[in-house]
C-alpha cells in the first residue's frame, strides 16, 4: 500500500515539474531521487508512458548532443489534474499535520 501511496505522489511531482517547462526521463529520475524516491526505470517510464496515455502529459522527440529525448509537456487537463490535486494536498496536510 505504502508504494501505492508514493507512486501518487511520484505523478503528482511529474506533473508538477513538466508544468514549470519540459522534462525527460533521467531528468525527472535525478529529481525525484534528491527528494528520496527511489524509483527504477522500470517505474519511471512507465509512469510518464501512463500519464501520457491518459492524456495529462504530451511528448515530443528531440535530438540534443547527438542524443535521442523525449521530452514530456504538461497538456491543460494535466494542468486540471495537478490544480485539483494542490486543493486536495491542502485540506489534507491541513487536516493530518493540524
Amino acid at each position: 500500500m505504502i508504494r501505492e501511496f508514493f507512486l501518487g505522489f511520484i505523478k503528482i511531482h511529474i506533473l508538477y515539474h513538466a508544468a514549470e517547462g519540459p522534462i525527460y526521463g533521467a531528468e525527472m529520475a535525478r529529481e525525484l531521487s534528491r527528494h528520496g524516491y527511489d524509483i527504477s526505470p522500470g517505474t519511471l517510464y512507465p509512469t510518464l508512458h501512463g500519464l501520457e496515455r491518459s492524456g495529462y502529459l504530451i511528448s515530443e522527440k528531440r535530438v540534443e548532443a547527438g542524443r535521442r529525448r523525449k521530452y514530456y509537456r504538461i497538456t491543460s487537463n494535466g494542468e486540471e489534474a495537478l490544480a485539483e490535486a494542490r486543493v486536495r494536498i491542502r485540506e489534507l496536510v491541513e487536516e493530518v499535520l493540524g
